[in-house]
């Protein structure tokens, strides 16, 4: 049982406090509301621009990293298509410095043309490096625009295109700030060795003078169901081939969320899985194989993907795959094997929650998808699916009309 405090600041900040006394230490993680589907399809990577520009400096800290490494801290950030989450850890009696320097980068960022700059070029350069240069980077690029014709999730976090970050001004970066990275637009979470009170007591010093910011909330268009199969082929310089293959699912809140992310353990969560035990050991087409959910807020995908060995055609590939998925879509798996993935995933889920970093984060997920408690039912909605509920999922999802293929050719030398 993770238990947590609540308090909701005037200014509309939701503070929550963990209390964990096994650690000497102390995490502050804030969330915000904010990800690549709040962006303007033709000005998109500005929340992953942002993950970067939050360290360049605010407003009364022109450094961020200095003064946290003078008390023994760590930090970091990451964003996704839905959120923008940044994290800290310190000894717990330097809890105060991580409030000061969270709170001066939501009142203000240091904006300035030569930080733009700077960073401009960092993520030009992970664009590169990750997506462009790498073998296989650029699937994203590729798969996302083919499964989603009309929702946001057609691009990647990095962006679309590397000329929106180019082109990104000053003007559109700070437009970009104060529609979204506000109070009232952040979920604030303390765990660790800490004082309930003391916490509390501090977000309200640190951050219930900074105003409520005019969130910009457009509506999301929602993707329409897909009616027939997609397909693109395409040929790179890479060693071998791969096949991917997606196919629409709920959202994370959906009824359906739990027996979807069973499924795809179904298919390939360890060694003695479908997809691994058929397509890899006994048929030896694939050298790689997996299955996974990407967990969006909104529908979202579940991903299957293939990498050939040599002498496998893209016609068998792809075959033999559907053939694994209509098995799972006409029989219903057995107790044993939908016990042992629940049995998987129980596991993973309580040793998640040692850490009192990854409880901190939990926690603000939760709580922006409904409220903090619920992250305590989470091991029961896993043993709540039944074969029957799995059957269901897989009918549902397994169609060819629901399927967007990408065939990932290796350039014949």
């Amino acid at each position: 049982m993770i238990k947590s405090e609540k308090r909701t600041l005037n200014n509309g900040l939701r503070v929550l406090v963990h209390v964990d006394k096994s650690t000497p230490l102390a995490a502050i993680n804030l969330l915000y509301q904010v990800g690549a589907k709040n962006e303007h399809p033709d000005k998109t990577g500005f929340a992953h621009l942002f993950e970067h520009l939050m360290f360049g400096g605010s407003k009364n800290i022109p450094s961020y990293d200095t003064p946290l490494q003078q008390v023994g801290g760590d930090n970091n950030a990451w964003t996704n298509n839905d959120v923008t989450n940044y994290y800290l850890t310190v000894p717990a009696a330097n809890l105060e410095t991580g409030f000061w320097l969270e709170s001066d980068r939501m009142l203000e960022l240091d904006f300035s043309e030569e930080s733009l700059e700077v960073q401009r070029k960092v993520v030009i350069e992970e664009f590169k490096q990750r997506y462009l240069n790498q073998p296989y980077g650029d699937i994203p690029l590729l798969l996302r625009p083919l499964a989603y014709k009309e929702h946001p999730y057609q691009w990647p976090t990095i962006g679309k295109e590397i000329k929106h970050i180019e082109q990104a001004t000053l003007e559109d970066v700070k437009n970009f700030f104060y529609h979204h990275y506000a109070p009232n637009n952040a979920i604030l979470v303390i765990s660790g060795n800490v004082d309930p009170d003391n916490a509390f007591q501090l977000a309200e010093k640190w951050f219930g003078d900074i105003p409520r910011g005019d969130i910009a909330n457009p509506v999301i268009p929602a993707e329409p169901e897909q009616t027939q199969a997609r397909e693109l082929s395409v040929e790179r310089d890479v060693p071998a081939d791969l096949i991917q293959m997606v196919f629409h699912i709920g959202g994370r809140t959906n009824d359906d969320f739990y027996a979807t992310d069973l499924l795809s353990d179904v298919l390939s969560n360890g060694p003695s899985s479908r997809l691994n035990q058929s397509l890899i050991k006994d048929q030896k087409l694939f050298g790689e194989v997996n299955a996974y959910i990407s967990g969006d807020h909104h529908p979202g995908l579940l991903t299957v993907m293939g990498r050939l060995l040599p002498g496998t055609t893209m016609e068998h590939a792809q075959s033999a795959i559907w053939e694994q998925l209509d098995g799972i879509r006409q029989t219903a798996v057995s107790d044993y094997e939908l016990q042992k993935v629940k049995n998987k995933v129980e596991s993973s889920l309580v040793f998640s929650e040692i850490n009192f970093l990854n409880k901190a984060m939990n926690l603000a997920q939760f709580e922006m998808l409904g409220q903090a408690d619920e992250i305590n039912q989470e091991v029961d909605k896993y043993r709540a699916v039944t074969n029957a509920s799995l059957l269901e999922a897989a009918q549902r999802t397994f169609r060819k009309e629901n399927s967007s293929t990408l065939f990932y050719n290796a350039r014949k030398k």
